[in-house]
Order: structure tokens, then C-alpha cells, then sequence
């Protein structure tokens, strides 16, 4: 009897569902099957483009994509000619709660006045669920003073004004759904000495 694969799971990030696991050790040249239903619901469906595959992981973007259902997928191992694996289930998924949010993209330009900070958000598929993002702006100087800056959903740029010439200023920024009570990582750390 072919083992079963293991740790399915969905890893998301920025509503790109992906399911991945781990295959069986006890088989070669295996394809998978995989599919998926809505919590409740009791029909499974199979996932286009995912049966009889040979790689480990699966793109349920599209079937899982409203965000006020949870979802379940699951996986099962055949190898030729005739052996089956049974079905290994994931947990339950809600793209809402459960996708990683990306920080946003930093854009500096140096002014005469200063600095001027322009973000760029994440995925559109982010923008698209979520009308009302905000991002947190931390202004970091040489001395490690943190100055937190918001700017709200209809804006992605700030103009930082008042600042020591020729000092150095080191900037990151962070995506957050104020609604949800979330929020992504800091982006990574960009520095920009002033004119």
C-alpha cells in the first residue's frame, strides 16, 4: 500500500493560495491528485491542472478566492500501475485570515526640502480585497529615533521636510488592513542621505 503524502498545507501570500506537501517516501515516479470543496460543503472537486502532476505543490488561487469562505484541500499519491495512496486532507484555509500580507515597495527621491516617500502596495489582488489599506512609514535618524508616519488608503506619498542636511535617514514601511486588525511585515530597511 502506498503511505499517504504528508503536511498539506496551504502557504499563501497575498491571496496566491498555494497547497504544498510532502510526498511519500516509499514511492517513485508519483503523480498526484488534488482536490478541493468549501467548509460545509459536501462535494469534493478536482483541482484543474493538478491531477496526475509529479511536483509537490498546487495553485488554488482561483478556485479558493472568496474571502469570507474557508476552504479545504487534499492530495493522494498514485504510483503505476495500479497503486493509491489515501487522501491526506489539509486544515482548514480562509484567505482572509490566513494569507501573508507583503510590506509595500519604497521609493525615496531626494529634495532640496527633503525626502519624498512613495509606496508602493502590494499584489492588486491585496488592493482589490481590501479597499481601505494604510501603511506605517518608520523614519529611522543615526541617533535610532523612530518617527512613525500614516498614510491612509487614498494615499502612497509623503513629503518628509525638516530635516538635518547631509544626515542619513534609513526608512521602512508596513502594510496594514485596519479593518482586520492586521498587518505585514516591516519592509526591508532602504537609507538615503540627505542633500
Amino acid at each position: 500500500m502506498l503511505a499517504p503524502p504528508t503536511q498539506v498545507r496551504f502557504d499563501s501570500v497575498d491571496y496566491k493560495n498555494i497547497v504544498n506537501w510532502t510526498p511519500p517516501t516509499n514511492g517513485s515516479s508519483l503523480h498526484f491528485y488534488v482536490q478541493w470543496k468549501i467548509y460545509g460543503e459536501p462535494e469534493w472537486l478536482d483541482v484543474d491542472g493538478c491531477q496526475g502532476i509529479q511536483r509537490a505543490r498546487c495553485d488554488l488561487s482561483v478556485v479558493t478566492s472568496d474571502p469570507r469562505e474557508w476552504y479545504y484541500a487534499r492530495v493522494h499519491a498514485s504510483s503505476l500501475p495500479s497503486s493509491k495512496s489515501a487522501w491526506a486532507l489539509s486544515r482548514r484555509f480562509s484567505p482572509r485570515w490566513d494569507t501573508k500580507i507583503s510590506p509595500p515597495v519604497l521609493r525615496l527621491n531626494l529634495t532640496e526640502q527633503g525626502i519624498v516617500v512613495r509606496v508602493k502596495p502590494p499584489r492588486h489582488l491585496v488592493r482589490k480585497m481590501h479597499s481601505s489599506l494604510h501603511y506605517q512609514i518608520y523614519l529611522l535618524d543615526t541617533s535610532g529615533q523612530e518617527e512613525v508616519y500614516t498614510l491612509d488608503c487614498c494615499s502612497n506619498k509623503l513629503s518628509l521636510e525638516k530635516l538635518t542636511h547631509k544626515e542619513k535617514y534609513c526608512l521602512q514601511a508596513q502594510t496594514m488592513i485596519p479593518l482586520q486588525a492586521r498587518s505585514s511585515a516591516r519592509s526591508p530597511v532602504k537609507c538615503v542621505t540627505t542633500l
